[in-house]
């Protein structure tokens, strides 16, 4: 008769981030995905937008991105959005979209 052993987790334990570890992560993330805009051959001018309402976002949302809900992003686009031109809205749904596909893929687990 076969034996039991004890399943465990095999993944790796570790303590919680601090703020500035998350901060940090949070602008490496950021570099990245200039990095992946580069190297796909986007104009220097494209990726500055991209960031620049990927930045607009994060501050008006006032902590990491990937806490966003799809409710905060409704509420964003009701809200500051309302007012502003098509290609504005346009422009940063885009940018926000591609940021977390980004995200997706470079950090899959």
């Amino acid at each position: 008769m076969a034996a039991l052993a004890v399943v465990r987790d095999l993944r790796e334990h570790r303590d919680p981030v601090s703020a500035e570890e998350l901060e940090q992560f949070e602008t490496d993330a950021l570099a990245g995905f200039v990095l992946a805009r580069t190297s796909a051959g986007l104009a220097d001018s494209t990726i500055r937008g991209d960031v620049g309402h990927v930045e607009e976002i994060r501050t008006w949302f006032g902590r990491s991105l990937w806490d966003m809900e799809p409710a905060d992003a409704d509420a964003y686009s009701g809200r500051v959005l309302r007012g502003s031109p098509s290609g504005t809205r346009l422009a940063r749904s885009q940018a926000l979209s591609t940021y977390f596909l980004f995200l997706e893929l470079r950090h899959n687990v």
